[in-house]
């Protein structure tokens, strides 16, 4: 290894700056690590927590409010009619031509809980727990597409580049187990969401932060973690222990921090090996826990390596189970963000495999068991108080159907189109207040009162979990960047708090 070499290949325009010139690179640059030093030394951002951990459970491709949160009689008699110039006009939609028609909603609905709440009748184990839980129906978005919808929810920007929430949440608190990584990706549906793996990456913060994505597929949990076939455990630790003197000497020479993360990284999968077959292990748990969830050990669905997965959708598939019951093992165990991403809610009624009267249903019966599930777990083990759930997708659906490809509902192929304007999601757990929170108008199209945007609920989650969210930021660039950007848009939703 030639390390001087290495270091040349390393420079950067920063290192010109700070060896050229009065050496004003140079002072700039202290000031920027002695600022990343003192926000790791001193948590200025650091405010009493409701929860330790979070479940996040993203609906790729985006639910319909309309046919399970939002029941709108008079959007019901408007259906079959032309849409009103006023809903089209100076709009932008990401596939509806012309006048479409108006699309009330497909299912019944009926009132549950103390709160006399609507729910869809696709959605009985969470009406059965629509106590415990708030619905939000008054969310808006800036976003209309799935990739830079997903992206500004998770990440806070459009644009790729910026660390996921799971990231920042674990670069603010880290994690209570040094065995598991701090934040664990699960998913389902039979593909990843449009915005990718950047939807858990780390950004510009140290990559150790960014999530680990786990299979559910039967193989390794975690790819490349087993030892290769003939080498043990202690010849294992001796190659580890060998990689560490190298890049501690590496990191003397050149000083590029990636190389302690990549030592950090080695340890922890060490670690890992050990620990994570174990968590994932849901074989072990009882007939009555696999049953409260409908979970199948062992389960390896068609659709997770189908071409188009939306075809052979099945209601009774497993996956999204098992996922929501390793979740429960995951907190339960000290990780501190759990993401599940469950593909196959982009309903647009174009083609077979994306209806809302015949695929809507599947998916419901895929997720509504192990989500009632999840929550009388959690409460029964008494984690449900310190774990903070969080449900929905990216966007909404249209008050109209698509039209695109066809002018006339026909079974099977009933859908609508993206809609930033106003949607539905929920919180659960760890201090948030059950019941239902803002409204939208007759037909659900806009937001009728106590407006949430985007930030607005980053802001509660990082609150919830502990972390100031106007305060807690890294330097990057020059700027001292937020989960919710550089304004001080993102209010805390206190209304909803307890």
């Amino acid at each position: 290894m030639n390390l001087k070499l290495e270091q040349l290949r390393a420079n950067t325009r920063r290192h010109f700056f700070k060896q050229s010139g009065l050496g004003f690179g140079a002072i700039a640059l202290q000031q920027l690590l002695s600022a990343e030093t003192a926000a790791a030394k001193k948590p200025r951002f650091r405010i009493p927590a409701k929860a330790k951990s979070i479940i996040y459970l993203h609906m790729a491709g985006s639910p319909s409010q309309l046919d399970l949160f939002e029941n709108k009689p008079a959007l019901t008699k408007y259906h079959g009619k032309v849409c009103p110039d006023e809903y089209l006009e100076g709009k932008r939609f990401a596939f509806i031509k012309g006048k479409p028609k108006m699309m009330g909603p497909v299912f019944d609905y009926t009132q549950h809980g103390e709160s006399g709440q609507w729910i869809s009748s696709l959605l009985p184990g969470l009406s059965s727990v629509i106590d415990d839980v708030c619905v939000i129906r008054s969310m808006h978005t800036e976003q209309f597409n799935h990739s830079p919808a997903q992206l500004l929810l998770q990440t806070g920007s459009q644009l790729l580049g910026s660390p996921s929430m799971g990231s920042w949440v674990t670069y603010g608190l880290g994690s209570e187990n040094q065995n598991l990584p701090g934040f664990v990706v699960l998913a389902s549906g039979g593909k990843t969401p449009s915005a990718g793996k950047s939807l858990w990456g780390s950004g510009f913060l140290p990559t150790v932060y960014q999530g680990v994505q786990c299979r559910t597929d039967g193989g390794d949990p975690i790819l490349y973690l087993s030892d290769p076939k003939g080498m043990s455990r202690q010849m294992r630790r001796k190659t580890l222990d060998a990689l560490n003197d190298l890049n501690e000497i590496q990191h003397q020479q050149i000083g590029d921090p990636e190389t302690l993360t990549r030592i950090s990284q080695y340890e922890l999968a060490f670690r890992m090996q050990m620990s994570v077959p174990e968590v994932m292990d849901i074989s072990k748990e009882p007939k009555h826990i696999l049953d409260l969830y409908g979970a199948q050990p062992g389960h390896v669905s068609a659709a997770e390596t189908a071409a188009d997965p939306r075809q052979i959708y099945k209601g009774d598939d497993p996956t999204f189970a098992n996922n929501c019951l390793l979740a429960r093992r995951l907190v339960e165990n000290g990780v501190r963000f759990v993401q599940l991403y469950d593909w196959g809610w982009d309903h647009h009624g174009s083609s077979l495999g994306e209806s809302i009267d015949e695929t809507l249903p599947i998916k419901c019966q895929q997720i509504d068991k192990a989500i009632a599930g999840l929550i009388n777990d959690l409460k029964q083990r008494g984690l449900f108080d310190e774990t903070l759930i969080v449900w929905g997708g990216e966007f909404g659906r249209t008050p109209m159907m698509q039209n695109n490809v066809r002018n006339e509902l026909k079974k099977g192929f009933y859908g609508r189109d993206h809609h930033p304007h106003a949607f539905t999601m929920w919180m659960a757990g760890a201090g948030v207040k059950p019941g239902a929170y803002g409204s939208t108008d007759d037909i659900g199209y806009y937001i009728a009162e106590d407006k949430v945007g985007i930030r607005d609920l980053q802001s509660t989650v990082l609150h919830q979990l502990g972390l100031d969210p106007h305060r807690f930021s890294f330097p990057y660039q020059g700027l001292d960047q937020r989960l919710i950007g550089p304004t001080n848009d993102g209010k805390v939703i206190s209304d909803i708090l307890t």
